[in-house]
């Protein structure tokens, strides 16, 4: 069907836009496949992003939308992301359009959208499900336009969401740009008092340096640092991190939580060594009275597991 035909009241009225549940007007518009061409759909799309104000409708039709990526619908999600579409209002029904939104830009893997998603995450008055959305948004397209801004977001202490400095965080290890290598480690090693209370951030951190490691120096002393940290989670990141490195010392620096004081650190540090060095660390654990009762028990689960058979 030619897209001049369209008509969109009554479209929509054979949908039950105005008369029949969200969920059975989303099921009649996802069913206009068969009917229309892509062209079609995009108009009937954006015509209902553009004057039906129900969210559930909005959300559903969002999702639809995201199989055909046109740019004209583009320009109206980010609008709507900016608000400049739908009615003002602070319900939490708009914060998830909003969030939604930014979730389909970073979709379009569009550097265009670069300047609104930043705008959108710098606004400390901006909700912060929104910023975290952007974030990650920033993050999946992946252009290394967004990395001082988000290194920005990440150690400005007046900050008051660790989960936007995390989702920030997060973000950086997409895009993989080394760039952040020396902010981050930066962070890590100054004013620890104040970053002792955010240990999620700390753990995000030291994953994102594991992927962003290139045998570099720093990183390796912040992973030295974090292998004693508080947090056991963060330990427990460290050690994968340090597992999947090259560096030459790791082994040995994964040995020394093998008595740490948390078991779960304790248990990974003996898969991580199990993977870099195979059977004979779990031998030695089983065989040696130095080692816990506990971490004795998981490495006769791992030979059964994985190796098939039991040691006496």
């Amino acid at each position: 069907m030619s897209n001049t035909a369209l008509n969109f009241t009554e479209i929509l009225g054979e949908c039950g836009v105005e008369t029949e549940p969200p969920a059975e007007v989303i099921k009649k518009i996802t069913e206009l496949e068969e009917f229309y061409d892509v062209s079609d759909l995009v108009e009937i799309y954006n015509y209902i992003l553009l004057n039906v104000k129900n969210y559930d409708l909005l959300s559903g039709v969002i999702k639809l939308s995201d199989s055909h990526k046109s740019s004209s619908t583009l320009s109206i999600l980010v609008n709507m992301l900016l608000l400049k579409i739908l009615e003002q209002d602070n319900s939490e029904e708009l914060v998830n359009i909003r969030v939604l939104c930014a979730k389909a830009i970073s979709n379009y893997k569009d550097t265009s959208t670069l300047g609104t998603l930043l705008y959108c995450l710098n606004n400390k008055n901006e909700n912060y499900k929104v910023r975290l959305a952007c974030a990650d948004a920033l993050g999946r397209i992946g252009d290394k336009y967004a990395v001082a801004s988000l290194i920005d977001v990440v150690k400005d202490e007046n900050e008051k969401s660790v989960y936007v400095k995390e989702s920030a965080t997060f973000a950086l290890g997409l895009i993989g740009d080394t760039s952040a290598i020396d902010p981050l480690v930066a962070i890590m090693e100054a004013k620890q008092g104040i970053w002792d209370k955010f240990s999620f951030l700390k753990e995000k951190i030291v994953e994102v340096l594991g992927k962003l490691n290139i045998n570099n120096s720093k990183v390796l002393r912040v992973f030295k640092t974090s292998l004693m940290d508080s947090s056991p989670m963060v330990r427990i990141n460290t050690i994968e991190a340090l597992m999947n490195s090259e560096y030459e010392e790791a082994p040995e620096l994964i040995r020394t939580a093998l008595k740490d004081e948390d078991e779960e650190v304790q248990r990974n540090a003996l898969i991580a060594l199990y993977n870099i060095n195979g059977r004979d660390i779990l031998d030695e654990v089983i065989s040696l009275p130095v080692y816990s009762k506990f971490l004795k028990e998981e490495a006769q689960n791992l030979i059964n597991e994985y190796e098939g058979e039991d040691y006496e």
